[in-house]
């Protein structure tokens, strides 16, 4: 395996444990999955377009993304349920404008090949957006997420935090679609996440950790993968769900 076809799945594993600790601590574990299918319609169009699905995919998360943040704030609804919402009207409009042999990449990932270098240079120009933005708003994320009237009182603009984290949620989505396509990309900014909460003392703790065990469970399904001649995706998240498992048995860490 080469490195030019390592770098992309790297890119968005870092990405993916970073975003992940704080879909877990906002209680995002159901909404990333959901979110995740938004992006089918948006493969369906450019696939019609003759434009690289990677491209009509991360237009429609974003927008998405934009939709979910507009909703929210007037509807007061939870987030989850939005997303189911607009997941399910996805779901329908993506199976129709996307058939056969797409359809299937689109939802399980897989596709082969060394991406192009087109497709690595927006992979990693996305991915070091994402890793910026969350190592360098991590604290007014977590102080939003502890109270929103301290949070105002720094002086933290609440509503375009969210937002910039719904589109950086999106934006990491995207970069998983080529490796485990919609159905699975929600798991591994999920899984990892929720197994270095449990591992961790403190925020910085559970990002380190987070993001080591998603480039592991990453690096380690696409060389199993490759060997067993097996798409990639689903043997990423079967790793990063053992490994959950087995830190189930570990006892929580506190912070002192």
């Amino acid at each position: 395996m080469t490195i030019e076809a390592l770098v992309l799945p790297v890119a968005m594993a870092i990405a993916a444990g970073l975003v992940g600790c704080f879909a877990v601590m906002r209680r995002m574990a159901l909404a990333a999955d959901a979110l995740s299918h938004v992006a089918l319609p948006g493969i369906g169009v450019a696939l019609a377009l003759h434009v690289h699905p990677v491209f009509g995919a991360t237009a429609m998360l974003l927008f998405g993304g934009l939709i979910v943040w507009s909703l929210e704030d007037r509807s007061r609804l939870a987030t989850e349920t939005i997303i189911g919402v607009i997941f399910s009207a996805a779901l329908a409009v993506g199976s129709m404008l996307t058939g056969g042999d797409e359809l299937i990449e689109a939802l399980l990932g897989g596709a082969s090949g060394t991406p192009s270098l087109t497709e690595i240079g927006f992979g990693l120009l996305t991915a070091t957006i994402v890793v910026v933005f969350v190592l360098r708003r991590r604290h007014a994320l977590v102080v939003a997420l502890v109270s929103r009237d301290i949070a105002s009182t720094m002086g933290i603009d609440i509503r375009r935090l969210e937002l910039l984290y719904m589109e950086m949620f999106a934006l990491t989505v995207a970069l998983g679609l080529r490796y485990l396509g919609v159905l699975l990309m929600g798991s591994l900014i999920i899984i990892p996440a929720a197994t270095a909460k449990r591992l961790s003392r403190n925020l910085n703790e559970m990002l380190m950790i987070a993001t080591l065990l998603a480039v592991a469970v990453t690096l380690a399904g696409t060389g199993l993968a490759s060997w067993l001649n097996k798409p990639s995706g689903p043997l990423i998240v079967i790793l990063a769900a053992t490994l959950f498992f087995l830190g189930l048995f570990r006892k929580e860490r506190r912070a002192p």
